[in-house]
């Protein structure tokens, strides 16, 4: 049996097991509920549903899997750079140390200047490498200061399967679980800037004094009938398409992480079939 198709069985079992203690109807609904997780097709290698209020795991498969994130990274990178409270008007300078130029933005060249809270904009909406590398760099007391930063965090947060190695993402070596990503995301949504920013499908920001329009890597952003109050997605050749956020969906607001899809399409449909999932079943 694949170590996706157990762990799905697994959460599915203890859902039944709860019918023991339940009157029949609602026996019924956690049996229904059982089968409707464990026939839930989605193409991510690991996936977790988490309900925010109670912590409830919904939905999971080989969830505890380390495996690369890829810039789910910058969740972590924009954590610790706001807990610095830093200055947020004051001007940083894109340089060669902060990477390769992106093929995709072109927005962030050699030389090129913006502010802090722009380059936070940039580094979790559009998801701008050389953004979150700038970030890191100019953190009191530099790189080596927010390697600290990071690693603090890690540890605050009780990441025990996390392993982040730089602040962009790029490198596989960033890696973690689902389970953890779920401890990632719930911490970030403490942060309203975190959460505001990656709430946006769009938004206008100035680069070298030129608007710049920005898009959400995560398309569902803003999108009819979804809504989603915190989101970041990943993607890189090892870790496939990643996605993490909190939307509502049933009546319910819920942690959904999809590591390791194969791509943006197959990503978003995985989460269209939980979406879909969560409004018509009662767990």
């Amino acid at each position: 049996m694949e170590a996706g198709t157990a762990a799905m069985l697994l959460a599915g079992m203890t859902l039944l097991a709860q019918t023991a203690r339940q009157p029949a109807p609602e026996a019924a609904r956690i049996v229904q509920a059982a089968a409707s997780m464990l026939a839930l097709p989605v193409n991510a290698r690991h996936m977790l549903v988490i309900d925010d209020a109670s912590g409830k795991v919904l939905m999971a498969k080989d969830a505890d899997a380390i495996v690369p994130i890829a810039s789910i990274t910058k969740l972590m990178t924009a954590m610790v750079v706001l807990d610095a409270r830093l200055d947020p008007d004051e001007l940083l300078r894109i340089v060669a140390a902060d990477g390769e130029p992106s093929q995709r933005h072109g927005v962030l060249g050699d030389g090129v200047r913006v502010s802090r809270g722009t380059a936070l904009q940039l580094a979790l909406l559009p998801s701008e490498n050389r953004a979150a590398a700038a970030l890191a760099r100019t953190y009191p007391g530099g790189r080596a200061a927010f390697d600290q930063a990071l690693q603090a965090k890690i540890r605050s947060l009780d990441l025990k399967r996390t392993s982040l190695s730089e602040p962009v993402g790029r490198s596989p070596a960033n890696t973690s679980t689902a389970t953890d990503v779920a401890k990632i995301v719930a911490a970030a949504a403490r942060y309203p800037d975190i959460a505001r920013i990656t709430s946006l499908r769009e938004a206008r920001v100035a680069v070298n004094g030129k608007a710049r329009l920005l898009h959400n890597t995560n398309a569902l952003v803003g999108g009819a009938g979804w809504h989603i109050a915190l989101s970041k997605t990943g993607s890189s050749n090892e870790a496939g398409s990643c996605l993490s956020m909190r939307m509502q969906s049933g009546g319910r607001h819920v942690t959904v992480v999809l590591l390791d899809a194969d791509g943006a399409r197959r990503r978003a449909q995985d989460a269209d079939q939980i979406r879909a999932a969560l409004a018509t079943t009662h767990f």
